[in-house]
């Protein structure tokens, strides 16, 4: 049913993958699906935010985000089950909805909080994927 699974996770925060990769792995086995796991960097570099970073900043901030998601990956998913890391930079949700659309996925499994009433306020990133996704979205609440 499910060909290519996006799971989009915050690698400081154990709550965007502790409960989503395991839901992840489990389609993954029963549908056969291609894994790909997304990590966002904020976007520092433009304007009068980016002057405050030394030159070089985001290169070397991207490299190192794609060693720690690796790390993340190799430690918490089975290794015989491959995963396609991805690195974006910008708007969470919108570069969500960007990859979902860059590798054709078909299902983005993603965690989310409890709500509380900031989020209700403010809509955070996994009602604005669930919002403007074309695509079939999993919200596992931890």
């Amino acid at each position: 049913m499910y060909k290519i699974i996006l799971v989009p996770v915050d690698i400081d925060q154990e709550s965007s993958w502790a409960s989503a990769f395991p839901v992840a792995i489990e389609y993954n086995k029963a549908f056969g699906a291609e894994l790909h796991a997304l990590t966002v960097l904020p976007d520092f570099g433009t304007g009068l935010v980016g002057g405050y970073f030394p030159p070089g900043f985001m290169e070397k901030a991207q490299t190192e985000t794609v060693q720690r998601l690796g790390k993340l990956i190799d430690d918490q998913v089975p290794a015989d089950i491959k995963v396609a890391c991805h690195v974006a930079q910008g708007t969470i949700y919108q570069e969500i909805l960007d990859t979902v659309h860059e590798i054709g996925a078909d299902l983005v499994i993603m965690a989310s909080h409890r709500p509380a009433l900031k989020d209700y306020l403010l809509g955070p990133n996994a009602a604005q994927v669930v919002r403007h996704a074309d695509v079939s979205v999993l919200v596992v609440r931890d």
